[in-house]
């Protein structure tokens, strides 16, 4: 039986086709592990965005909010503090501790805020991030009530606890106390107190063996007569906050000033600040030496006062942006 092989033409033809058919299939696969590497890349960042944001804004909706207290301020004559003090506490300006001055001039802060370069900051802070090439970041102070009442007189019910700050609204009184509480007033309600610092700190981890620096949102929260540290979201690189002012009392924003060009008079105006805008400039865990993203520019804000940031490296940035509004504060001032 007569057998023939292939020939040369046909072998080469072959070996052509098969050439096509693997660079194809490589081709495909590098593409989608590109893909897949940037499709991650950037659900890091906008995970790492939208929680930060969440976070905040869940605070920032709740200051104004102080129960069934009528009264426009914290005074000596409608205000007892007896919480535990704080040591090392977050304080920046008049009245802007975590509780009430009954004998300062200047009404208490709830909210406030502050730019800064430098590591040491509100009396607490003493790691905060210094920004490069000599650009600033903010720090945002609150202080509110966790919208979770402790006590019904009616239904028997107390869940006050050990160690944990509260606050006693009884329409034209105010008490600020630590630990189990129980009225006298069965029209009063209890409710948790919060004060809450974000800021930015740089922190250090081990990645595959190799020391990697990331920075995050931080925040010091009042805990057991302390202001206690904890991080929020790793990858937030820079913040920024503008306020929306009502200059003539129409309820309407008539402003945004940044934290370092609002008076001492703006911040303790409780009927004067409607809104917050929040910026923040997030960036990748881990540099990506595939892309070349040289000269990039980024901006917290807009018009003259906008702070621009540029970087010259392989990190992955994205901004994200919101508008909150302070739903207990201007017109919308809280009453029962």
């Amino acid at each position: 039986m007569k057998q023939k092989g292939f020939t040369l033409v046909e072998v080469m033809i072959s070996l052509f086709i098969g050439g096509l058919i693997l660079g194809g299939v490589m081709f495909t696969f590098i593409s989608m592990k590109v893909t897949t590497k940037d499709t991650m890349s950037i659900g890091e960042l906008q995970e790492s965005g939208r929680l930060a944001i969440n976070i905040m804004q869940r605070d920032i909706e709740q200051v104004g909010f102080w129960g069934t207290y009528y009264d426009d301020s914290f005074t000596a004559a409608n205000t007892t503090v007896t919480a535990t003090g704080v040591a090392g506490d977050c304080l920046e300006g008049a009245n802007n501790g975590s509780f009430p001055d009954l004998i300062s001039s200047s009404n208490f802060r709830t909210i406030y805020a502050k730019t800064t370069k430098i590591k040491d900051n509100l009396n607490c802070i003493n790691d905060g991030i210094i920004p490069a090439d000599d650009k600033e970041t903010d720090i945002l102070q609150l202080k509110f009530l966790q919208g979770d009442p402790q006590y019904d007189a009616v239904a028997g019910t107390n869940t006050t606890s050990d160690k944990i700050n509260y606050f006693i609204a009884e329409q034209e009184q105010a008490r600020f106390v630590t630990g189990k509480y129980t009225p006298t007033n069965i029209n009063a309600t209890i409710w948790p107190y919060s004060h809450h610092v974000y800021y930015i700190k740089e922190e250090e981890y081990v990645v595959n063996n190799k020391k990697i620096k990331v920075p995050a949102l931080r925040r010091k929260r009042l805990v057991n007569g302390k202001m206690t540290s904890e991080t929020i979201m790793e990858g937030v690189e820079n913040m920024r906050f503008l306020f929306g002012l009502d200059t003539n009392s129409d309820s309407r924003v008539d402003t945004y000033k940044s934290a370092s060009t609002i008076t001492a008079a703006e911040w303790e105006n409780r009927k004067g600040m409607l809104t917050v805008q929040v910026f923040l400039l997030i960036r990748a865990l881990q540099p990506d030496p595939g892309i070349k993203l040289k000269n990039q520019k980024y901006f917290l804000g807009e018009g003259a006062g906008k702070r621009e940031l540029n970087f010259d490296d392989n990190y992955r940035r994205t901004v994200f942006t919101t508008t909150i509004r302070l739903s207990n504060v201007g017109g919308n001032l809280w009453r029962i």
